[in-house]
């Protein structure tokens, strides 16, 4: 019989700070477990590196204006009044320093136990990822470290009176079946209905994408394969890393 995943350890953790390139990036999933930590008092923040202006067709800052509004009604379904939202180009976001610099500075600022970052590889079970999400992914893993380091971006300190700060969590999103999954967020009843209605809050973007599945459709069915990694009806999946934590080659090699 095939070992259920243990739940997240949410007790270990009071904020919790949310990275994605886009606006609706959060809401295929992931917002369902947002909705369950902010109902039991986990303060959640979001940082967009994007406005998303490049992905409608119409004018780049319509749609960004419109993205950003929808971005905000999908935090509001979700318990989040933390967002903020950058202006780096979307669909041409490269990893490197800028990037590194600004997610470092939100993790300062915010000081969260846990960060939410995304896929870093090209292949993903849903296919090729999207240039954007892939240096977002990598970017947010460095900057975690970034921001603990008092000489790395140390303009943050010494002129914006920011304080070094180490989230002991990254939390990164995985699927039913991707065998990458260490832990769950058990999201049956209001949290996943809370995260499908936070996607349904992106109507205009949604409805410019051909043949777009509505949320209440798939968001579940997506939930409902989680849940059976778990033992619950539905959830959501994470590989957890505790920085905290000794490396698990150390730990094979000493016998803990």
């Amino acid at each position: 019989m095939t070992e259920l995943l243990p739940a997240l350890p949410e007790e270990s953790f009071q904020r919790v700070l949310c990275v994605a390139a886009h606006p609706d990036d959060m809401e295929y999933g992931v917002s369902a477990a947002v909705a369950r930590w902010t109902a039991r008092g986990i303060e959640v923040a979001y940082l967009l590196l994007t406005r998303g202006e490049a992905g409608m067709p119409n004018p780049p800052e319509e749609t960004a204006r419109l993205r950003v509004a929808e971005q905000r009604a999908a935090c509001d379904a979700v318990g989040v009044s933390d967002l903020t939202v950058l202006e780096h180009p979307d669909g041409m976001l490269v990893y490197g320093l800028d990037l590194r610099r600004d997610i470092c500075r939100a993790i300062r600022r915010f000081r969260p136990d846990a960060v939410v970052g995304g896929g870093y590889e090209v292949e993903s079970p849903m296919g090729f990822d999207q240039a954007d999400h892939r240096a977002t992914g990598l970017a947010t893993i460095d900057a975690v470290r970034d921001a603990g380091n008092r000489w790395v971006f140390a303009e943050q300190i010494d002129a914006d009176g920011l304080e070094p700060w180490s989230p002991r969590f990254i939390l990164m999103p995985s699927f039913a079946g991707d065998g990458k999954a260490t832990h769950g967020v058990d999201v049956t009843g209001e949290p996943l209905q809370r995260g499908v209605a936070s996607l349904e809050a992106h109507a205009a973007y949604l409805a410019a994408l051909p043949d777009h599945p509505a949320p209440a459709d798939f968001i579940p069915m997506f939930a409902a394969m989680a849940g059976k990694e778990m033992g619950v009806e539905h959830a959501v999946l994470f590989r957890v890393h505790d920085l905290q934590a000794p490396p698990a080659l150390l730990t094979e090699v000493r016998g803990d």
